[in-house]
């Protein structure tokens, strides 16, 4: 109003339409809003949603949901009991910069962590999807083991990868399909999601990230065959840093899966330096919602990872070693051939690689198509890393992925 006073909002159940037998009646009084949704003009489909402990999320430019992210991460993938913090007080108000269409104050609190928050919420970004500018002020309250900065969380059930591993009728189902990452010094960095035997952790250091997001990049609707909840349209997220973050690691966690319904994948930030009790963190980053993560400048990106049982058809098959196929697209690429003299580069831990090592145009695409026989050398997954190169020069972006085999 003209005195730009603040006033609550309170909550009362003649806000809703709810029928009689609905257990929404069986909440006690004084009990609240669960949270709330800001809609698009026509009321259809929503704009922003922030529901549940420090989740929010946007339909994305496709209007559909998927991946979510959190205020903060806390403890999670350890031997400790994760924290869920909440936001349990929101403001909304005009925005304060001249470039966004609405800002959103929130208190964030937790066992061992409180915080406050401001979002920026810009509806048509000049990527095509919606932005979300946050500036997050934290303070623990307790040691915390694992602070994650600006977490995002998906799911992945299987793809063309690991499509075995899904006893479903539809081909892939995920609502990402890769980490994506900009790290520091420039490089791209992708590694294809999984469905792990076991809750795994992957930590790729980095100083100054200019990046990272969950994506989904394969967008055609034939390699999902879900016309329901249209996995095919789901956003990706890329979280941009604002300023400088310093040194830390990029972590993926991955909790195995055999259904849709349950969130496994997370990636976050995580600080270098002590988390101890009294310290202060100050974090600035935007959150674009788009259809799938920046182009790489430079480099192609790999389009599809498959893995399979290794040797060469006809060949007696040999035990304990499997298959690796990536393909890669981008003007990098284009005009090689096989003369050209382009290379593979890859490198394995836990693993050793096998011939047959090829990499070549794939007849009738605009795709390269990199292969190789790997084995495991222990009880861990082999952890692989691979790009291509001409004359010491990178075509492709870095591809990495854990990896096991079937013995």
């Amino acid at each position: 109003d003209a005195a730009n006073t603040a006033h609550e909002v309170p909550f009362t159940r003649e806000f809703f339409s709810v029928p009689e037998d609905n257990p929404a009646f069986d909440v006690p009084e004084g009990f609240g809003f669960a949270g709330f949704r800001v809609m698009r003009p026509g009321l259809a489909p929503d704009w922003i949603s922030f529901l549940g402990a420090s989740y929010f999320r946007t339909a994305g430019p496709d209007a559909q949901y998927g991946l979510s992210a959190r205020g903060v991460a806390v403890n999670t993938g350890l031997d400790v009991a994760e924290e869920f913090p909440r936001f349990t007080a929101f403001w909304l108000g005009p925005p304060e910069n001249d470039t966004d269409e609405l800002s959103i104050w929130a208190e964030l609190d937790g066992p061992s962590i409180t915080g406050a928050y401001r979002f920026g919420i810009v509806r048509s970004a000049a990527h095509g999807g919606h932005l979300t500018r946050v500036s997050a002020h934290l303070f623990l309250r307790e040691d915390v083991q694992r602070l994650g900065v600006a977490p995002l969380t998906s799911m992945y059930w299987y793809s063309e990868r690991d499509r075995a591993g899904g006893d479903d009728w539809r081909p892939e189902i995920h609502d990402s399909d890769g980490l994506s990452m900009a790290a520091g010094n420039g490089e791209r960095l992708w590694r294809p999601l999984s469905n792990p035997e076991y809750a795994t952790t992957s930590s790729f250091m980095d100083h100054n990230p200019k990046g990272f997001g969950l994506i989904q990049r394969d967008r055609a609707f034939e390699n999902y065959q879900d016309d329901g909840v249209f996995y095919n349209r789901r956003p990706s997220a890329w979280v941009k840093p604002v300023g400088d973050w310093g040194p830390g690691q990029v972590q993926l966690f991955l909790i195995p899966t055999t259904d849709e319904t349950f969130d496994n994948v997370v990636a976050y930030w995580v600080p270098e330096g002590p988390t101890e009790k009294g310290a202060e963190f100050q974090f600035d980053y935007d959150i674009q919602w788009r259809a799938r993560d920046p182009r790489p400048e430079g480099v192609a990106w790999a389009v599809a990872t498959r893995q399979g049982q290794g040797g060469v058809p006809g060949d007696p098959l040999p035990e304990g070693v499997a298959k690796m196929v990536v393909d890669f697209e981008g003007p990098s690429l284009t005009g090689l051939d096989r003369d050209s003299g382009v290379t593979p580069v890859i490198d394995a831990l836990n693993g050793r690689i096998l011939d047959p090592i090829d990499a070549y145009p794939v007849v009738g695409t605009q795709h390269w198509r990199l292969t190789f026989d790997f084995e495991q050398t222990g009880d861990q997954p082999v952890s692989l890393r691979a790009y291509l190169q001409h004359r010491d020069r990178a075509l492709t972006e870095t591809w990495l992925t854990d990896a096991w085999v079937s013995r």
